[in-house]
């Protein structure tokens, strides 16, 4: 049986028509396929290969590990160097409020541990978020997600959670003495890396402060200098109570954190004892993957060549059926006027052998998330099959 069916006949399904290439081996910022077709990455496994794949010094750090141990006890029992030397860079890269990590295995593990910490904190239980936000799957987290056609076919979902509308000044008299936490991407990510303005921001924290909420980012996206920064929050000026993270940080290994204080966090090892457990939160390999991930970026400053290279994707990117190019770094949209040309560039582009994908919350709009360490020709030569397929379609339209 090929694996073609099997991924069919025995994998469980998310879509009804995925792209189905197989992929056997892959190498720095490309994959290839069963038949020897090479595609260059604009996507990076959305957001998470952040040094590209079978990274030199991931692998070698990794590899090591593994000899000498993986999983070893639950989290938080054993004291494991993985674990500490992560938590340790982590709270060195990070304001002094966010000092404590919680190491879980996915982005929507951190939402969920995220929204138990600030309701065991603050006592209270409205969560709020904003509309056309994601974060995450589970039932924690889906309850919070601001699209309600993801929602409805799982509801009764945890209650008291409001979604409002995203950079609306009106809307933030919803914050209240019953609000526990608002949970907010700085870049919501399925909608098309639609900005968090800084006005907005900061009456929002403004707000949190005086109602004693509690204030998490979603940087499950953003972090590890995707956008610039070592972290979006970076850009502007608001610090979180609670950072959320995951994707990029493990370039490839499944990890997530949630991140605050001390103070907040230690709720969780009373009344009652293990607040929140995992067996395999912080896994040793992942964690290994992670540190080298991070060192890796703060040595080479790559959120510093994100700006850069975010700079020569708009220089190549020029066309005029691309509306407009949003997002950060090298976390960006291409926004088209219909979902019909989204749809012929994304396909085509797997034809050329560019990598290019969807966002969940819009049809209208491209994904261009490569890998930091992408380079600046591999940039220009991605770009022109963008752009080339965008003179065929012209055409046809004039034709």
């Amino acid at each position: 049986m090929e694996n073609s069916e099997i991924f069919r006949n025995h994998q469980a399904q998310t879509f009804p028509f995925p792209s189905s290439i197989e992929i056997v081996s892959s190498k720095e910022n490309y994959l290839f396929d069963k038949h020897g077709n090479k595609y260059l990455d604009f996507v990076a496994g959305v957001s998470v290969n952040t040094l590209g794949h079978c990274n030199k010094i991931i692998s070698k750090s990794v590899k090591k590990q593994i000899d000498k141990f993986s999983h070893v006890m639950v989290y938080g029992e054993f004291v494991q160097e993985p674990q500490t030397k992560l938590a340790k860079l982590l709270s060195d890269s990070l304001p002094n409020s966010l000092s404590c990590s919680y190491f879980v295995n996915s982005g929507t593990e951190s939402i969920e541990g995220a929204i138990k910490l600030a309701k065991r904190y603050t006592g209270k239980s409205k969560i709020i978020s904003f509309k056309n936000s994601y974060h995450g799957s589970t039932a924690g987290s889906l309850s919070v997600m601001g699209y309600e056609h993801q929602k409805s076919n799982y509801r009764p979902l945890i209650p008291n959670c409001i979604s409002i509308d995203f950079n609306s000044l009106e809307m933030l008299t919803e914050i209240d003495s019953d609000t526990a936490a608002v949970i907010i991407e700085p870049y919501q990510a399925a909608s098309g890396f639609t900005k968090a303005n800084k006005e907005f921001l900061k009456v929002l924290k403004n707000r949190c402060l005086e109602t004693n909420s509690l204030l998490i980012f979603d940087e499950i996206q953003s972090c590890y200098g995707r956008t610039g920064k070592v972290f979006a929050f970076e850009h502007t000026n608001i610090i979180p109570d609670i950072l959320c993270i995951a994707k990029g940080m493990g370039s490839g290994y499944p990890i997530g954190a949630f991140i605050s204080s001390n103070e907040i966090m230690n709720v969780f090892t009373h009344n009652p004892t293990l607040g929140h457990i995992t067996t395999f939160g912080g896994n040793p390999i992942s964690c290994v993957a992670s540190y080298e991930t991070l060192n890796y970026v703060l040595n080479n400053n790559l959120q510093k060549l994100s700006i850069e290279k975010e700079s020569l994707f708009k220089n190549c990117l020029k066309h005029k059926l691309i509306k407009e190019i949003r997002g950060k770094g090298l976390m960006l949209a291409i926004e088209f006027d219909n979902t019909k040309l989204a749809k012929y560039i994304v396909e085509n582009s797997l034809k050329k052998g560019l990598i290019l994908f969807y966002f969940l919350l819009t049809k209208t709009a491209v994904r261009i998330t490569p890998p930091l360490t992408i380079t600046n020709n591999e940039i220009r030569k991605g770009s022109k099959i963008i752009i080339n397929l965008l003179n065929n379609y012209n055409n046809k339209l004039e034709s």
